[in-house]
């Protein structure tokens, strides 16, 4: 079957959270070996990803650099590590379908979304990117028309939209390689008719009450329930909301099932063994 398999931004980096080049390229080659071992399995893969830390890093250097260097906007980040993420996956995929014999042609696209220009999220932004800032330090930005949030503890951390998605615009591109034999990187595409996506992320179940005596994880779900769950704020936005969204949305598209669970799990995840499985 048809496997749209996303790989969270923090599944990317070191275990510690490391962002760092060798770090990266780590993680990456690590998560390439169970990719494989999808395709090794007969399944057409479809490899998606996430690039939260990523575009947190450029955002910094865009701080730190501004006096010498003009910053670029958050959607040049986004291009950026489009790039630079799908550039390491084939550095790494290639040679792991090589040592198993498998003979899959590999490509990345840089891809682009449309998005309604009227969507709420742009008036309630709600993705908290970049570091923590004490106000003081935050202040400044706001004054530049950033939008920033107190997190407590830990300081200011600014926050942009998270419209919905409309549409791929590559959309024809990725069909064309798909149709070609080419497993191939892009930005999640609802067009791609997989019948299972999986997201990997860095814990194993999404978790009701997180933080709480009552924390629990959830296993297999009907779709009613979790939109449920989701409903009554069980999923943060700034972490798993948006993994939980987008395993909801894949399933009201038609999708036979959505799984988030930890890296090491995507294989046997096929089969909903594993994880939070959410079914129609």
């Amino acid at each position: 079957m048809r496997v749209l398999v996303a790989l969270g931004g923090n599944a990317m980096t070191g275990p510690d959270g490391s962002a760092t080049a060798a770090a990266q390229q780590t993680a990456i080659a690590r998560a390439m070996q169970h990719i494989v071992d999808v395709v090794a399995a007969g399944h057409e893969v479809v490899l998606t990803h996430g690039n939260g830390p990523q575009v947190g890093n450029l955002l910094l250097k865009n701080e730190i650099a501004a006096a010498a260097a003009p910053p670029v906007p958050l959607d040049w980040c986004g291009a950026q590590t489009q790039g630079t993420i799908g550039f390491t996956i084939l550095n790494a995929l290639e040679p792991a379908l090589a040592a198993r014999g498998l003979p899959n042609p590999v490509a990345a696209i840089v891809s682009r979304t449309l998005v309604d220009r009227n969507d709420p999220g742009f008036s309630s932004p709600t993705k908290p990117i970049g570091r923590f800032l004490p106000h003081e330090q935050a202040l400044p930005l706001i004054a530049h028309g950033q939008h920033w949030q107190d997190r407590g503890d830990k300081g200011w951390r600014r926050v942009v939209a998270s419209p919905e998605p409309l549409e791929v615009l590559e959309t024809h591109t990725l069909r064309t390689l798909i149709d070609a034999g080419y497993l191939v990187v892009a930005v999640l595409a609802r067009e791609v008719q997989a019948q299972v996506l999986v997201i990997a992320t860095d814990v194993p179940n999404a978790i009701v009450g997180y933080g709480t005596p009552d924390a629990r994880p959830v296993g297999r779900v009907s779709l009613v329930e979790m939109e449920k769950l989701a409903a009554e704020g069980h999923f943060a936005s700034g972490s798993m909301g948006p993994k939980v969204e987008a395993a909801l949305r894949f399933v009201r598209a038609g999708g036979t099932r959505s799984v988030i669970t930890a890296l090491d799990c995507i294989a046997d995840a096929l089969s909903g063994a594993v994880g939070t499985v959410i079914e129609s």
